[in-house]
């Protein structure tokens, strides 16, 4: 009998494990929430850092309407929460999918939640370090003693987070290439054969990405892409490689 997947779930356990799993992680992404509420200070200091640090002296950001800046403290509390959870969100993915894998490939268990993990942290992390400081220095840039900036926090913090939540997903991309592999979408001969496309696509979406048109912030982006998709054929030989052992343990048994 192939040991790979437990029998076969009917629709209606498929859905009652998932609204299970989502309740979950609403519940410590709540948690979250109100956590980083508590301490909204500490947050708003860390996500204002990189335009701070690019304004001239004695600047300021505004808001325009009353309850303006009550929810950006709000938002800001909340994507903090998702960052910070991911790991446990990430685990509750991988206990969903788990009932259709293999045996041996349950065991991956702790490598997918924590490359997952690390790998988004670390885009995040590049975004916010690497990444965003040259973009607003360069919108910085046509400020003069006529024409000042006067920059509305609600708009900073729309850009920000969309651009960094793209660098997070963006850096999952092994991730996504090791499952892709896994259910026969890709493989890692297709993905060598289309590398010329994939450089193409990664620099027009990094065009489209960084929120300043200057070609140091796509580059910024772009090189770390181009370097995991180098990765992502590597993790796709090796999906290929336990995809197919595992399609031989039937006959072994």
């Amino acid at each position: 009998m192939n040991d790979s997947a437990e029998e076969k779930m009917p629709l209606t356990n498929h859905l009652q494990e998932l609204r299970t799993r989502l309740v979950q992680i609403l519940i410590v992404v709540g948690i979250g929430f109100v956590t980083c509420y508590i301490f909204k200070d500490f947050f708003f200091a860390i996500i204002t850092k990189p335009l701070a640090d690019a304004m001239p002296k004695n600047s300021h950001m505004i808001f325009t309407g009353l309850p303006e800046a009550f929810f950006i403290h709000m938002k800001i509390a909340f994507f903090a929460s998702l960052f910070l959870t991911s790991p446990y969100t990430l685990y509750q993915v991988w206990k969903f999918i788990s009932p259709g894998l293999y045996k041996k490939e349950k065991r991956y268990v702790a490598p997918f939640v924590i490359s997952s993990s690390l790998l988004f942290i670390g885009g995040v992390l590049f975004g916010y370090y690497v990444a965003l400081p040259p973009a607003f220095s360069f919108f910085l840039e046509f400020s003069t003693d006529f024409l000042k900036p006067m920059i509305s926090f609600r708009e900073y913090l729309d850009l920000s987070l969309k651009f960094l939540l793209a660098f997070g997903l963006s850096f999952e991309m092994p991730v996504f290439i090791f499952f892709m592999t896994k259910i026969g979408i890709v493989n890692p001969r297709m993905l060598s054969r289309q590398r010329r496309y994939a450089i193409l696509i990664i620099f027009i979406a990094a065009a489209v990405l960084t929120p300043s048109p200057d070609a140091l912030s796509q580059i910024l982006m772009a090189v770390p892409l181009l370097i995991l998709y180098e990765i992502s054929i590597v993790v796709s030989r090796f999906a290929e490689k336990k995809k197919k052992e595992g399609e031989e343990e039937p006959s072994e048994a």
